[in-house]
């Protein structure tokens, strides 16, 4: 099955959830735990769009037995162990402490 394929089934099951949660919410009524219930149905749907238009980038398919996409994490940045330019703190105040060269009250 490919990633399209896999959406569209999962879009299909959460239209039958929903379905699912009306009837259910007119037997029971429209007390706290439906409510929740159709919040979180919501939220699902919500997060199935999002899926949906992150998939829709560039060509995200595995071939076949390929195993789960590695998630991306953060991007690494690397900071170098030289020392900064002290040009940068040129004229600059200590906090608490004031400029150099000045005395304080």
């Amino acid at each position: 099955m490919s990633l399209q394929d896999d959406l569209t089934a999962v879009q299909r099951n959460l239209d039958d959830l929903e379905r699912s949660v009306g009837r259910l919410e007119q037997q029971v009524g429209g007390g706290l735990d439906i409510r929740r219930v159709r919040s979180d149905t919501d939220h699902l749907r919500e997060s199935l769009r999002l899926l949906r238009e992150g998939a829709a980038g560039p060509a995200r398919e595995r071939p076949a037995g390929a195993g789960p996409a590695p998630v991306p994490g953060p991007e690494i940045v690397i900071i170098p162990d030289t020392p900064y330019d002290t040009a940068l703190w040129a004229g600059a105040e200590d906090e608490g402490l004031g400029s150099l060269g000045r005395r304080t009250p």
